[in-house]
């Protein structure tokens, strides 16, 4: 029987069939080509608040806000890998998005093991701004140990409306070539797994940058 592979997919624009589910449209059929299942959340409606730092996850193991995010905690504990997309909002994410991935990454440091788990983010904008917003996803994957998955341009497409976006071919081609390494690095990684296990992770050390002498 063939092993199954599952990447979960988060859209972070209020717009369902808007430029970004276009894009993450593209890395999906792609995925499934490549024998890949894939779920997809709708986050750009939701009412997402963002992180009162009080800790009730450290105790209890889930967010002490019982929405989206909790929801979503188990659905990443399953997945081999994340995409992120959303549209560029003043030259950054979407506030929603990044209030449901401090929350989640947070909330689910002591209970969902992500290393090794791969990460993409996948960006939508009219003009500019696509890149700083690209930097600000990656980072919730480069503190967890989740390699980060390159394409053959960032991962981002252009438009207005989802139409427009059909006509940014390269952009189109960037998302396939997304689904395809992905896939591939997922399955890299589980046989390596397989092989010799996962890479030690130290977590001893805690240095604070303000000391007293």
């Amino acid at each position: 029987m063939e092993e199954s592979y599952k990447v979960l997919l988060i859209n972070g624009s209020p717009k369902i069939k808007g430029c970004t589910a276009r894009a993450l449209d593209e890395v999906e059929k792609t995925l499934h080509e490549s024998g890949v299942q894939t779920e997809r959340i709708e986050a750009g409606t939701k009412d997402i608040r963002g992180c009162i730092a009080c800790n009730f996850c450290r105790e209890h193991g889930r967010c002490v806000f019982n929405d989206i995010v909790n929801e979503t905690a188990p659905k990443l504990a399953e997945a081999a890998g994340l995409i992120v997309g959303s549209p560029v909002y003043y030259a950054g994410c979407n506030g929603q998005v990044l209030a449901m991935l401090d929350r989640l990454f947070y909330s689910t440091s002591g209970t969902v093991d992500v290393n090794q788990k791969v990460g993409a983010a996948v960006i939508s904008s009219r003009r500019a701004g696509s890149t700083s917003a690209f930097d600000e996803i990656n980072k919730y994957f480069t503190i967890r140990s989740m390699p980060v998955v390159s394409s053959t341009y960032w991962n981002e497409v252009h438009g207005f409306t989802a139409e427009d976006v059909e006509d940014d071919q390269e952009g189109l081609q960037t998302m396939r070539n997304l689904g395809r390494n992905m896939a591939f690095l997922i399955k890299a990684i589980r046989a390596q797994k397989e092989k010799d296990g996962l890479p030690e992770q130290e977590r001893e050390k805690w240095t604070n940058f303000h000391t007293e002498h």
